[in-house]
């Protein structure tokens, strides 16, 4: 198997941050995220450095709970949608912030065939498995292994037969916050059976510092010539299309809003932007895979990743009916995630990478968020 790291960075470079550094009050409180669950403690833990950047992380689901980085002024905002309590977490099934797998995406029909062996897995109510089943992995209750102040590590045992996936998988997931502002997830994995595996963090973004601002306005850049086909019922067909002369074109720089509404199948099947890019990168983690740039704020993202495909969603489902940290009503289209992954359904998709892991195999994979201003 192709060996793979996930690393995910984010870079804040601040030039004014000292004594007039400004952080925009958030409702995060340690307290309001000490619970237990499967008997299970629960806790929020921060992870900081010297130049004033903070992340906010909790064992349930892996989860990033707040990233705190600076604008162009050096006032620091939170840049991630999620909510003030594990409470909410719970009842308000949404993936903000997760890990997720075993397998991010669908696998369709619930079954794939690894090594002649046929696995049928947990279905939901398409008839597909879509992101491991539930519960997944954004529903579980990590075990904290180690924390330092800039550095938690958390792992989950999944077990054999777990949502029908094979083998017992140890997974771990490592989060640095680093004296550049990179905050780094590297995750490692190991099978005693074979299965496969396609894990991905799942944040919701608005690098405004506004989570209730849609994201149309922001500037995004892509670099993939295709994306993967879905049908009418937005499963992946296994062929990829071009996206030149299409919506989907984000070579050059621009607007996400542009052509979101426009008259295109692609688009009708998910009500805006949901679809897995292939890469032009190749798994080369010093070429950028995208970009986004928020003009008011002077934040800029960059996505830089081994992995083959970025799935990038632009938060179409959400509808004003989701109350999230400070009681910021999360409308719809204001965040945009940038899932690092393999492609959906690669295990009955033998043109797509694999996603297959064996005993005596060790998964790693590295994506990096790095924040400019």
């Amino acid at each position: 198997m192709k060996k793979i790291i996930y690393i995910l960075a984010f870079s804040c470079i601040t030039s004014s941050y000292a004594q007039n550094t400004l952080y925009i009050p958030s409702n995060i409180k340690h307290k309001n995220f000490e619970s237990s669950l499967y008997g299970k403690d629960i806790s929020l833990i921060k992870i900081s450095n010297s130049k004033g950047m903070k992340v906010y992380v909790t064992n349930y689901g892996a989860r990033i709970v707040s990233i705190m980085a600076a604008d162009r002024n050096g006032n620091f905002e939170d840049v991630v949608c999620g909510f003030d309590s594990i409470a909410d977490y719970q009842k308000i099934k949404q993936n903000f912030g997760a890990l997720v797998g075993r397998y991010i995406g669908r696998i369709l029909g619930a079954k794939f065939t690894l090594d002649g062996i046929e696995y049928k897995l947990q279905a939901g109510g398409n008839g597909h498995c879509a992101h491991g089943g539930t519960p997944g992995f954004a529903d579980k209750v990590w075990n904290i292994v180690e924390t330092n102040g800039n550095t938690v590590k958390l792992s989950y045992l999944s077990v054999d037969g777990e949502n029908g996936f094979p083998g017992n998988l140890d997974i771990s997931v490592t989060y640095t916050l680093s004296e550049r502002n990179e905050l780094i997830i590297n995750y490692e994995a190991t099978t005693d059976k074979p299965t496969v595996l396609n894990p991905s963090n799942h944040s919701f973004f608005n690098i405004s510092g506004d989570l209730n601002k849609s994201i149309t306005d922001q500037k995004l850049f892509v670099y993939g010539d295709s994306i993967a086909e879905y049908d009418n019922d937005k499963c992946v067909t296994g062929r990829m299309i071009s996206v030149k002369n299409s919506p989907f074109d984000f070579r050059c720089m621009h607007h996400i809003g542009d052509n979101i509404d426009d008259d295109n199948q692609q688009l009708k099947v998910t009500g805006g932007y949901d679809h897995t890019w292939k890469l032009n990168s190749n798994g080369d983690i010093d070429k950028m895979a995208a970009r986004i740039k928020d003009k008011k704020s002077g934040r800029v993202m960059e996505v830089y990743t081994t992995e083959p495909g970025l799935h990038i969603y632009t938060a179409n489902g959400h509808n004003s009916k989701i109350i999230g940290k400070s009681g910021i009503t999360y409308v719809r289209r204001n965040s945009i995630c940038f899932e690092t992954m393999h492609f959906a359904d690669s295990p009955n998709k033998p043109q797509f990478p694999s996603t297959a892991l064996r005993p005596g195999e060790k998964f790693t994979s590295t994506t990096i968020f790095r924040f400019r201003n």
